[in-house]
């Protein structure tokens, strides 16, 4: 080791809401961490995502930490679904309240990491040329945090801005007499075009795949239910685990098709007025059933005819896919925005994109000349940060050499060739089919109480059994083969990244999966080979 390498116990890729909490947890055991961080603060997709119109999909109040009481008990928030610069605020608090901030260095990439198996230890490759050595390294790095752009001919000689939500301009961007193209029609395009809308002199959006949104109907929060609430959070958000997206979405035991169309119907109409991602769960086998499937897909069908007013038009806003194959988006005014003049859609089925020319986006033969671009083209999902970075195991075995024919991960904490590496809400934990933020805290304590258990055990490295990574990879697909989730070419497959695997990477179902969790720490850590000092 030379003199610029220091040895730390552990390095935290990511200063996201998962490498926050993990520094809280390996502070509080005495252990020295380090955070790092691409960049200049906190927060991470919340750092980057700050395109218009940029909210989380899930209520604020339950989309927040829960391993502090007085945390949860003093913090306000202000709206039913908070905005992007509210969630970075209370990251930017919770970090100072905690006094995390001197364990986290920013503005610094982790270009690579080798593990050392002579000495246990990883040796982590800093772009500033520095080295830091440690015994584990916990990969932070979040599900939706590598943004995809398309593989577009000329995109990158473009004369005109280009813009991607997921790497928005921390200035922002004024699209005041401008004439923009939006390429995409997912969560961010949704959020964002109608207040493009508002500012724009014309707006194309190009469609490839229409998607199911679902009113927010955000508004402030009422402080009688924010003290009723409170009063009961603990409770509450122990309820929450019993769910099966971990999240209050008011969840029925129906199936749909035990009801009569009329009994149905209305609580469609119920469940599309309170708004939301809590539509999924008005029957428990929406997302299990087709013919149940159908029946929600019928009327929202039927909405977005009643908000469009050109039926031609609507049709192609409809999905002919299963609803909910594809992540739900939440939206303020997103159809409505298709009645007024100066905003088109060019459907990309009918005339795909053949290249960007200078100025104009050309599909087909037509030319499309625009003011600025905005690339509303999601991420490289659930594997994409992590396989950035050259991380190489056992034998010198690289993550991306493992993973090439799609990500195997037992429970989504850690892969078999790789030990005292560890994934949070990594491929093959619920992560993004759940509320993301309990599903961080409960992937950090069980990394956390690992870690205190090697440490008091005097085990030197953990790493999954090949042979029960194996079994894990299987049932995910397995439960998953059960829903209408791989019925699409959605992200969750990596449909949206060219040349990516396709693989259905997220666990569906949070009470079986913490309760296996559990399990296998109660066993002993089963399915983990352990070796001693």
């Amino acid at each position: 080791m030379n003199d610029s390498t220091k040895s730390i116990d552990a390095v935290i890729v990511g200063a996201g809401f998962a490498g926050i909490y993990m520094l809280y947890k390996l502070r509080q055991q005495g252990l020295e961490a380090r955070v790092i961080e691409a960049g200049s603060g906190v927060g991470g997709t919340w750092y980057w995502n700050r395109y218009p119109g940029a909210r989380c999909d899930i209520p604020s109040m339950q989309y927040s930490y829960q391993f502090s009481e007085d945390l949860q008990q003093e913090w306000e928030w202000s709206e039913k679904y908070a905005t992007q610069s509210e969630i970075l605020t209370y990251a930017e608090h919770v970090v100072e309240r905690f006094g995390l901030a001197d364990g986290m260095t920013f503005n610094t990439r982790v270009d690579a990491t080798h593990y050392l198996p002579d000495q246990d230890q990883w040796r982590v490759e800093l772009d500033s040329g520095e080295h830091i050595q440690a015994r584990f390294v916990i990969m932070a790095t979040g599900c939706l945090s590598k943004p995809n752009y398309p593989n577009i001919d000329g995109l990158d000689a473009a004369t005109v801005p280009v813009y991607h939500t997921g790497n928005w301009p921390h200035e922002g961007v004024d699209f005041t007499g401008k004439n923009v193209g939006v390429i995409g029609t997912g969560s961010s395009a949704i959020q964002s075009t109608p207040i493009i809308a508002k500012q724009a002199t014309s707006l194309k959006i190009f469609q490839r795949t229409p998607n199911y949104s679902i009113p927010a109907y955000n508004e402030a929060l009422d402080p009688d239910y924010v003290r009723e609430l409170k009063s009961r959070y603990r409770e509450y958000r122990q309820e929450n685990w019993q769910r099966g997206f971990g999240a209050d979405f008011d969840d029925n035991d129906q199936s749909a098709l035990e009801v009569s169309a009329d009994e149905r119907q209305q609580a469609y109409e119920a469940r599309w007025a309170k708004g939301g991602l809590a539509f999924l769960a008005v029957y428990n086998d929406l997302v299990f059933d087709m013919k149940a499937n159908d029946t929600a897909r019928e009327f929202f069908k039927s909405k977005i005819t009643q908000r469009v007013d050109d039926p031609a038009l609507a049709e192609k806003l409809v999905p002919s896919t299963p609803m909910g194959c594809k992540r739900l988006c939440v939206d303020t005014d997103y159809y409505e925005i298709y009645n007024q003049d100066h905003v088109s859609l060019i459907d990309l089925n009918e005339t795909p994109i053949t290249r960007i020319d200078g100025n104009a986006i050309v599909t087909g033969d037509v030319r499309h000349d625009v003011d600025a671009i905005v690339l509303a083209t999601g991420f490289d999902a659930m594997t994409g940060a992590v396989m950035n970075i050259d991380i190489r195991g056992q034998q010198g075995q690289t993550l991306q050499d493992k993973w090439a024919a799609g990500p195997k991960a037992y429970l989504g904490l850690a892969t078999a060739g790789f030990p005292n590496l560890f994934l949070v809400t990594g491929p093959g934990s619920p992560s993004v089919l759940s509320n993301m933020l309990p599903s961080i805290e409960q992937h950090v304590e069980w990394i956390s109480d690992c870690i205190a258990y090697m440490n008091s055990h005097q085990h030197r490295s953990i790493e999954p059994e090949p042979s029960a990574e194996d079994a894990w990879v299987a049932h995910v697909n397995e439960v998953a083969d059960t829903s209408v989730y791989p019925g699409c070419n959605s992200w969750y497959l990596g449909a949206n990244v060219e040349g990516k695997t396709r693989v259905f990477m997220p666990y569906l179902g949070v009470p079986p999966y913490v309760e296996k969790c559990n399990e296998v720490v109660a066993a002993g850590y089963e399915g983990f080979a352990l070796t001693t000092r």
